[in-house]
């Protein structure tokens, strides 16, 4: 699946020095083919200039002020004076740790020359070893867990083969949008071409699950299934109902080792005829290591998988073997029910509405009481 075993990687790119002439070209290059992601981020820089470097300097001036006007009213030892100055001691610092706060804003919003030779390094590294990069693409149009969330959706530091067997890594990035507020959401993934259409099964990492984070609780329980050995301290595996042979099929004990021994940190996804390694945590992809192990990944784990796959047939579709097709029940595992959101709206619409029951219960049985009294 590989173009060829991690252990011949050209590592180079990350070792050999790059004269700035060389970045400067590369740069002009890159702005003159018209991607968008080459841009100078202008619209960035005007917005610093015109709004939070105005901003930061104003609040430091009446940070700065406050603070001062307070040691002096401390200084004073009038009564008064000492509680405002007590009071404007915490409100100066307050207005000070806000700049703190908006400079590190302008220092991340501020375009950083130093990115152009990473990015440099980085295609050199791919070109040298028979890969494509890209600093950011549009939305991947993959069918794995992660690539169906939010908006604004991209592959940034984006890795493709060129040759032989297709593969794909990189950060999938996305924003999430909850009213006025926005998060942004990254992924590390690895996608593999199959030969063949596979029940959707997902290997379910229990290293990187947490409450904010990670796919265990995106899929109903019951489709879970126990395999042999240590695998369960190290994976949920999750199958379709009535596919649990045909995931045995596939995860065979050797291939089961290597996937504890390579992916154990990650989660693993099979839909239709794709592998995907997900990481909850963006790659570092200026990190040999980790590039050494996702290469590894594609060499070892996605070269089994793919030995063991290329005969499968789905008995259920009823088609002969070159057919390649997976019956419906197996195309999809069942999303969980939303239990969770399901309370929080029975509390939420039905606590006012419990209460405004007893309050009206209340007030009608203080209403007949005084008209029985009277």
């Amino acid at each position: 699946m590989s173009r060829r075993p991690a252990a011949v990687v050209d590592w180079s790119a990350f070792t050999e020095p790059v004269a700035p002439q060389e970045v400067q070209q590369w740069k002009a290059a890159a702005q003159s083919s018209g991607v968008r992601w080459a841009g100078d981020g202008v619209g960035r820089v005007i917005v610093i200039i015109l709004v939070l470097l105005p901003v930061v300097g104003l609040l430091a001036v009446m940070g700065g002020g406050i603070l001062i006007a307070s040691i002096a009213g401390l200084a004073s030892g009038d009564p008064g004076g000492v509680a405002f100055g007590a009071l404007g001691v915490v409100g100066g610092l307050v207005v000070l740790a806000l700049v703190a706060f908006l400079a590190w804003a302008v220092i991340r919003t501020a375009p950083r020359e130093s990115r152009w030779e990473r990015w440099l390094r980085l295609d050199r590294f791919a070109r040298e070893n028979r890969m494509t990069f890209s600093p950011a693409d549009p939305d991947p149009a993959y069918a794995g867990a992660i690539f169906q969330y939010g908006g604004s959706r991209m592959a940034i530091d984006h890795f493709r083969s060129v040759e032989g067997r297709f593969f794909d890594f990189g950060n999938f990035q996305y924003v999430v949008s909850n009213g006025k507020s926005s998060t942004t959401v990254t992924w590390g993934f690895l996608a593999m071409n199959l030969e063949r259409r596979l029940p959707h099964m997902l290997l379910d990492s229990l290293q990187n699950n947490t409450l904010l984070s990670g796919l265990s609780g995106l899929f109903a329980r019951d489709q879970v299934l126990s395999l042999e050995g240590d695998f369960d301290r190290y994976f949920t595996l999750y199958c379709p109902r009535e596919y649990e042979t045909d995931a045995l099929y596939v995860f065979t004990p050797d291939l089961m080792a290597l996937c504890i021994d390579e992916v154990a940190p990650f989660d693993v996804e099979i839909v239709d005829d794709w592998l995907f390694v997900y990481s909850p945590r963006a790659f570092t992809m200026e990190n040999p290591q980790l590039l050494a192990r996702l290469l590894r990944i594609i060499e070892v784990v996605g070269n089994k998988a793919l030995k063991r796959t290329h005969r499968y047939r789905d008995e259920r579709a009823a088609v002969p073997f070159p057919v390649n097709v997976v019956a419906p029940p197996g195309q999809r595992l069942r999303k969980r029910f939303p239990t969770g959101v399901i309370i929080a709206l029975a509390i939420g619409f039905g606590a006012p509405l419990l209460i405004m029951t007893i309050v009206f219960f209340t007030v009608l049985a203080s209403t007949l009481s005084s008209v029985s009294g009277g």
